[in-house]
């Protein structure tokens, strides 16, 4: 398998730039129709361009050295941000500033001199098969109006290793029970399949046959109630999405976030568990099994397989193990 490589910069049909706030939008309109990048992305490189300007002020972006970017990246970590957040501000920062020479606003990229994204790299959350188990049958019929759905939707990440941006994009025909597969659509839109295990299938199973028409039918009993209130069309039996919300409405990702975090929070979890905490231990829990570390990269979706290796520093123990076991002198 080839490892991509990074994507050369080269503008077509930019608009001509006329000042510094307007680069900004030239750049994301770049990305965004040029570089076919997804919105979750452009959004991202767009907040972490909005908080750069917040630390730029008056300086001017052609004057800036090493220097100053250092005092940038120091400014960043006074505010407490993670470190892979902080490390996505860095590779924003570089981008921004590629496109910005090749536009011929500067002659030099002092932001390529700023550390590698490997110096801000950390070890990802991840939950033992125990804290697995007891999350998956968190959501109780006794305290939550949508267990069904939520067991499912927990299931479903733990059983692909799904990015939240691929579950919340899920169609109901994404989802082959009886191939026991699904598909899912990641970055740059490309798709790849993941099996699915007999827990997951019979979650959603369960989800599809129970969960949702009980939901479509008390999407139709108020719907009827009060035909007043309702300002859009319900989307109970016609929604092709995969998990809705209580109004038919495909779920968000901030719900699906909430629903992750009271979740966690309900079986004594840190409070650092999050949607993408369960695609970590997904991968960590296939690696300690014994899977191939290029096995679980196509799994992820990831472009290249050192993105995929950060899991092999998680276990440790597994590797003291397995050491233990084949080495002659183990």
């Amino acid at each position: 398998m080839s490892i991509s490589r990074r994507r050369k910069l080269i503008p077509q049909n930019v608009e001509k730039l006329t000042g510094s706030q307007n680069w900004v939008e030239s750049f994301i309109h770049y990305i965004r129709s040029e570089c076919n990048l997804s919105e979750n992305t452009c959004a991202a490189y767009h907040r972490d361009l909005v908080r750069f300007y917040e630390w730029l002020g008056n300086r001017k972006i052609e004057s800036l050295n090493i220097q100053d970017l250092a005092d940038y990246t120091e400014w960043l970590y006074q505010r407490k941000l993670a470190a892979t957040s902080l490390s996505r501000h860095l590779v924003s920062l570089r981008v921004f500033f590629r496109f910005l020479q090749l536009e011929g606003i500067l002659k030099a990229n002092p932001a390529e001199l700023l550390g590698s994204q490997k110096v801000w790299d950390r070890i990802p959350s991840v939950l033992s098969p125990h804290q697995v188990e007891k999350l998956m049958i968190a959501p109780d019929p006794g305290k939550d109006a949508f267990w069904i759905r939520d067991r499912a939707l927990l299931e479903l990440f733990y059983a692909t290793g799904a990015r939240a941006s691929e579950v919340v994009n899920l169609r109901i025909w994404d989802i082959h029970l009886d191939e026991k597969y699904c598909r899912l659509t990641g970055k740059g839109n490309k798709q790849r399949d993941v099996p699915l295990g007999t827990r997951a299938i019979e979650a959603f199973n369960s989800w599809l046959k129970i969960g949702r028409p009980e939901l479509d039918e008390q999407i139709r009993k108020r719907a009827e109630k009060h035909p007043l209130n309702v300002s859009a069309p319900a989307e109970h039996t016609t929604s092709d999405w995969a998990f809705v919300s209580r109004r038919g409405r495909r779920l968000r990702r901030e719900a699906i976030w909430e629903l992750v975090k009271k979740y966690a929070d309900r079986i004594g979890a840190p409070s650092s568990i999050s949607p993408h905490s369960l695609r970590h231990s997904f991968a960590t829990h296939l690696l300690c099994g014994g899977a191939d570390i290029r096995q679980v990269q196509v799994l992820l979706g990831h472009a290249s397989i050192v993105t995929t290796e950060i899991y092999t520093h998680v276990d440790l123990s597994q590797l003291k193990k397995i050491h233990h076991k084949f080495h002659p002198r183990g």
